[in-house]
């Protein structure tokens, strides 16, 4: 898999918000991405689509219908507003989370705003304070990275097998460590301790290279 000049997400924040008036933690990630809107949109919610950039989704993918990723988290879709606006519940295991996608025009492509926020319960919290927002943030950098080649190179699916090696390749393995470094940062902007962020954004690289 060529993935050129890898490149997730250009932007991450972390916060602690309230969320249904209870604590919660907002991760956050920007992209620009160089195609219209229109384009951008079809890309994230076309069922024929995902599967080439993430992952197989069934269920009724319209407002308040039940989504399922195919081994992974599945929810329900509480806003829709195309080309510019999905919210969706990230239901796994028995954990929920809330999932918002936010789209604009932008120069001379569309900006991509993924915000995942999580409830500061007991079992988002162990996980927290051994990981931080690298553990979510990783992986929505390799989707925003996934996304990208599927974007520019006019709609194409990613080989499953190809991905896994490009994984497990010295550049796959610098990407992830480059993203995991990147969301510590960000979490040392939210007011979190340099020792403490870089001890949880290296247990986080750690853990997605198995190292």
């Amino acid at each position: 898999m060529d993935y050129g000049n890898a490149l997730g997400i250009e932007f991450r924040g972390t916060e602690e918000i309230t969320h249904k008036g209870k604590p919660a933690r907002s991760v956050t990630g920007r992209r620009v991405f160089l195609t219209e809107i229109d384009d951008l949109w079809d890309a994230l919610t076309n069922p024929e689509r995902i599967p080439r950039w993430f992952l197989p989704v069934s269920g009724d993918l319209r407002l308040g219908g039940q989504y399922q990723l195919k081994g992974h988290a599945g929810g329900r879709i509480t806003r829709c507003d195309p080309p510019k606006a999905l919210d969706v519940t990230w239901e796994y295991g028995n954990n929920t989370s809330w999932l918002r996608l936010r789209l604009k025009p932008k120069g001379r492509g569309s900006e991509l705003l993924i915000e995942h926020v999580m409830p500061k319960d007991a079992d988002s919290e162990s996980h927290w304070k051994q990981y931080g927002p690298g553990a979510t943030g990783v992986g929505w950098d390799l989707s925003f990275l996934a996304l990208s080649y599927h974007l520019v190179n006019n709609g194409a699916a990613i080989n499953p097998e190809e991905n896994t090696a490009w994984m497990a390749s010295d550049n796959g393995m610098a990407f992830i460590r480059s993203s995991a470094k990147s969301w510590g940062t960000a979490h040392i902007a939210s007011g979190e301790s340099a020792g403490i962020a870089d001890d949880m954004a290296n247990l986080t690289a750690k853990f997605y290279t198995g190292e």
